[in-house]
């Protein structure tokens, strides 16, 4: 009985670590699009109008 449990507990764990790796994945690409995005605001706002 005490196996049983033990696999269950590892299946939650994985899925805990699973949810817990997209939620970090999500965090880290949303954090590139926003860097980039400031980057080209950046860009237009101020560099582009200096060769015009």
């Amino acid at each position: 009985m005490s196996e049983h449990k033990n696999v269950q507990i590892r299946r939650e764990e994985e899925k805990k670590s699973n949810s817990s790796l997209v939620a970090s994945t999500f965090i880290k690409y949303a954090a590139y699009l926003i860097i980039f995005f400031g980057i080209m605001w950046f860009l237009i706002q101020y560099v582009l109008p200096m060769f015009s």
